[in-house]
């Protein structure tokens, strides 16, 4: 005999449209000021983004991964992270350092080449993660870790579409599944792992349905839209603390550049999908919400746009300034004490290079 033994469904969440027109039923608990904030931090970060670019190009940085078109979905819920929570981002996450206080020289020197750059103790965001998916089981470990403790605090995980295709990832949701562990998944699906667009990487009709086979719940979301995203969060945080277990959120977005500046993204996808996401733009729906209901003017906004292309260029000069590290640390971190075979490396190493 047959019988069925659950039902299952995703549910799709939109409260800001492309047009700027929103949802007033489904808003969040925001304050004006905390809005304000926001957009301030996407206008920060684009500021941040395009200045980046323009320094990989001249051969100032190395290879960078543009954070353009996915603002919303790491500002909207690096925000409302306590003191005591971690983020776990992967590498495109420059949006999220900045909320959480990072210093924008301290990127670029990252970016740069020089490790030195995350070194930020205060921020709570870890370093990135440039093996795709590898970051997921460290941010379910320190969740769980968190509940052994005893302590009131979360992790939040930012990732890709792409990661979801690895083992590592399987293996942080069910561990998160069985645990209950207070870790919330954020996955910006920008719609392709490089040049592999979603649908050739799984047979799945959306990605937040995964974490039902894990046992807890998968949300999928307009990740441009910055008040489903803080929502979503919300409460994704709030019952992650109350002891309910992890969410996964599938932030729907696009990757408005290219992969990396080593990418070009012209081989694999149309410029008419760029142009129709191009209209979905978040900064620029956020934009048109808070001028309509008189929370920004044109005014204003020039400020804004004006004081964080100041910072980052002041950013650069500090950045640009920062003394080179020492040569030496590439033998130094390997052992807890140098090996006779590093002492040696060092030493020819200092021949080779003086």
């Amino acid at each position: 005999m047959d019988k069925k033994i659950g039902d299952f469904s995703v549910t799709y969440r939109q409260i800001l449209d492309e047009d700027g027109k929103c949802d007033a039923k489904s808003m969040p608990d925001i304050s004006k000021v905390e809005m304000l904030k926001m957009y301030e931090l996407m206008v920060l970060t684009r500021a941040f983004d395009e200045k980046a670019i323009a320094l990989q190009r001249q051969g100032r940085i190395g290879t960078y991964a543009s954070v353009r078109g996915q603002e919303a979905c790491q500002i909207g819920g690096g925000i409302q992270m306590n003191e005591g929570d971690l983020a776990f981002p992967a590498f495109r996450e420059h949006a999220l350092y900045l909320t959480r206080g990072a210093k924008p020289e301290k990127l670029f020197q990252y970016w740069g080449g020089d490790e030195r750059g995350l070194y930020m103790p205060d921020v709570n965001v870890f370093p990135v993660a440039i093996t795709v998916g590898g970051h997921l089981p460290h941010a379910v470990g320190a969740a769980m870790g968190m509940s052994i403790q005893k302590k009131p605090n979360v992790t939040l995980v930012y990732f890709g579409d792409g990661a979801t295709s690895e083992g590592d990832f399987h293996e942080a949701l069910n561990f998160a599944g069985v645990f209950k562990a207070p870790v919330v998944f954020i996955c910006q699906n920008n719609q392709f792992a490089i040049s592999t667009p979603v649908n050739e990487q799984t047979a799945s009709k959306t990605l937040a349905q995964k974490a039902i086979a894990y046992g807890f719940e998968g949300i999928q979301i307009d990740g441009n839209d910055i008040f489903a995203v803080y929502k979503t969060v919300q409460e994704a945080i709030k019952k992650a603390r109350s002891g309910k277990g992890p969410t996964f959120i599938e932030c729907f977005t696009f990757r408005m550049g290219d992969h990396t500046t080593s990418d070009d993204a012209k081989k694999y996808r149309k410029e008419s999908e760029v142009k129709k996401w191009e209209k979905k733009d978040p900064v620029e729906r956020f934009k048109k919400y808070l001028i309509t209901k008189k929370i920004l003017s044109e005014k204003v906004d020039k400020e804004m746009q004006e004081k964080a292309k100041k910072t980052i260029a002041e950013a650069v000069e500090s950045f640009e300034k920062i003394a080179p590290q020492d040569k030496e640390e590439l033998f130094k971190y390997t052992y807890s004490e140098l090996t006779p075979e590093l002492k040696d490396e060092i030493e020819q190493f200092k021949r080779e290079v003086s």
